[in-house]
């Protein structure tokens, strides 16, 4: 564990002695890059009620951060994420309404998380050094890129189990196409990380121990940016893929001026006119 990395904490429904031991969520901070790493290694990172809950306060924290200028998200142990912790959703089968109003809640609270990726003014690069699978592949997806380790493989094998990956099956469907999620989400079957780069879950594959470092070059890449530009980009590209053409460029076409007036659009372009570095003031 990085002697720099802090905790951040959420208080667990329940806690479990994999809770008590250690902290589930780190965050490190790398210039203007937060690095945050799941953290429960003996549980195979799956996203309990408290992880869950963790993400969330860490990304919001981190939207008001205007230092943080991308974010980088890892995990410790033998697995990147299995998705949802299906022991502890079990355990509430037998309260009196058999886990309803609980499996609500966790779907509602999951569902949540993976949008305030989406919507964080920061991208959001996954480094995947293992299996992602069900929930886990879900949070690969939800991610502005990934880098995979070629020893990384991904599923969604809620099919195997009687419960087929439908919230999942939102961030991969709007990653691949329908066919190659499809067939992710009616097999079940792991895909290596060359497959999931050659159908568009993942951008890029190194070999073993390198993905934290290429997703942090990444990251400093795209941190030497103007936050304002990346922040207006980001939102744009989520917003007009969802409208029928003529309304997404209708829309782009207004941000597009919008941000023409914004300073750092006008010190890029000075810039690059008179060949020089540009000097970003992120407004």
């Amino acid at each position: 564990m990085n002697p720099a990395a802090a905790p951040v904490t959420a208080k667990p429904a329940t806690k479990t002695a994999d809770d008590a031991a250690a902290p589930i969520l780190l965050r490190e901070d790398q210039g203007g890059i937060a690095i945050l790493t799941l953290n429960r290694p003996q549980a195979r990172n799956s996203l309990s009620e408290a992880m869950l809950k963790a993400l969330g306060e860490a990304l919001s924290a981190i939207a008001g951060e205007r230092r943080v200028r991308a974010v980088v998200l890892a995990a410790n142990g033998p697995a990147f994420c299995a998705g949802h912790d299906l022991k502890e959703l079990s355990a509430r089968r037998s309260d009196a309404d058999r886990g309803r109003v609980y499996f609500k809640r966790i779907m509602h609270l999951c569902s949540t998380v993976m949008q305030q990726i989406v919507a964080l003014p920061q991208p959001v690069i996954a480094s995947v050094h293992a299996t992602a699978t069900a929930a886990g592949c879900q949070l690969v997806a939800s991610c502005d890129l990934a880098v995979a380790s070629e020893s990384a493989k991904f599923a969604t094998p809620g099919v195997d189990i009687g419960l087929f990956c439908s919230t999942p099956m939102v961030a991969l469907s709007r990653n691949v196409s329908r066919k190659h999620a499809m067939e992710m989400l009616l097999t079940g079957e792991l895909i290596s990380a060359a497959d999931a780069a050659r159908i568009g879950l993942v951008n890029r594959v190194v070999a073993p121990g390198r993905e934290r470092a290429e997703a942090l070059a990444l990251a400093q890449k795209i941190a030497g940016k103007s936050t304002l530009t990346v922040k207006i980009g980001k939102e744009a590209f989520y917003r007009q893929a969802e409208m029928p053409l003529s309304e997404a460029y209708a829309y782009a076409s207004e941000v597009m001026v919008q941000n023409m007036l914004a300073r750092d659009a006008e010190e890029g372009i000075g810039a690059f006119i008179e060949k020089r570095e540009p000097k970003w003031e992120d407004r």
